[in-house]
């Protein structure tokens, strides 16, 4: 019986390997560190501004902003997505921090999140689109809030 399980430890470690290799050859080392790593999944309670939206595929996404003096302090996500969702929304919160509101509108992109992790799959750039839009509509919202 030990034998079997052995066996069977080993089938899956090599299975583990394979995987990981076909991963390395479709997605960059940053897609892959974001995917293991991910950055602010969290939600912040009582955000400057929030946004949740649901993406084409059907993954939704949430985005918390916190800011000072109209910079962002902190930005976290959510998601229920797949792997690359996640991957997009960690990019999406660090490209986002210490930038102004309207610097971040400006600068954080689709096209700027995919540069940044080397680029995506075709059939996984939406992802980078629903972070983008996700992002967007958190400081649209903190935009709109009535402060004294």
């Amino acid at each position: 019986m030990s034998n079997d399980v052995e066996d069977l430890e080993e089938f899956a470690r090599k299975l583990q390997e394979q995987i990981m290799e076909q991963i390395r050859k479709q997605y960059s080392h940053t897609v892959i560190d974001h995917w293991q790593n991910p950055r602010n999944f969290r939600k912040i309670k009582n955000p400057d501004g929030y946004a949740k939206v649901k993406g084409p595929c059907g993954d939704t996404m949430e985005m918390f902003v916190k800011t000072k003096d109209k910079t962002i302090t902190e930005c976290a996500f959510q998601t229920d997505g797949c792997g690359t969702s996640i991957v997009c929304g960690s990019i999406t919160t660090e490209l986002a921090k210490d930038k102004s509101l309207t610097q971040a509108l400006a600068d954080v992109s689709s096209d700027e999140i995919l540069e940044k992790l080397g680029g995506l799959p075709e059939a996984d750039v939406h992802c980078a689109l629903l972070a983008a839009e996700t992002l967007r509509r958190a400081i649209a919202d903190c935009l709109n809030q009535k402060r004294p």
